[in-house]
């Protein structure tokens, strides 16, 4: 079996985001429940020499549509522009993401393959093609800020699983 950029990126991105969007949605019902501030989860983080909550929801939006639109222009850099939302900001965020990500079809996105895709980090650039970009870069980075968004989370006492965290599975034959 081979399995196409589009079926690398478009569906796991979308199955992510959107059991992202009901961890956070877990996450304010449960703080607001419990009299944990927003805010203040919005700056928490791991450990100190780590980004704030804030960060990594925006990173998973940012490895996700971000990078379907950097695949788009054949570069890629941090996330920058997303401002410093509040809670309620970056549910929106996400939410807004799933409908934009799902607009990505099959045909375009497989265009991509083989194309050269740059990360630009300050003044140094990272040369991938589509697929090593997507596959070594893009999906771990993916991956890691959703499950440090989920690990924030737990961590202030959200009644949160592996289930919250996988989403709906794609199963069929």
């Amino acid at each position: 079996m081979s399995i196409s950029l589009f079926d690398a990126t478009v569906p796991n991105y979308l199955q992510v985001l959107t059991s992202t969007a009901g961890v956070l949605n877990k996450g304010k019902s449960y703080c607001e429940d419990n009299g944990i501030d927003l805010s203040a989860v919005v700056e928490t983080r791991l450990i100190e020499d780590m980004n704030p909550f804030r960060f990594q929801v925006i990173s998973v939006v940012h490895h996700s549509l971000g990078a379907l639109k950097g695949l788009a222009a054949g570069e890629f850099a941090p996330p920058a522009g997303y401002g410093d939302p509040d809670y309620a900001g970056l549910q929106d965020l996400v939410s807004q993401a799933i409908p934009q990500v799902e607009s990505f079809d099959a045909e375009t996105v497989n265009g991509w393959a083989g194309k050269t895709q740059t990360f630009k980090l300050g003044g140094n650039e990272l040369p991938f093609t589509a697929e090593n970009y997507v596959l070594s870069f893009s999906l771990p980075n993916f991956y890691f800020h959703a499950t440090t968004t989920y690990d924030v989370l737990r961590m202030k006492g959200v009644p949160l699983g592996k289930r919250d965290y996988i989403g709906a599975l794609r199963m069929g034959v």
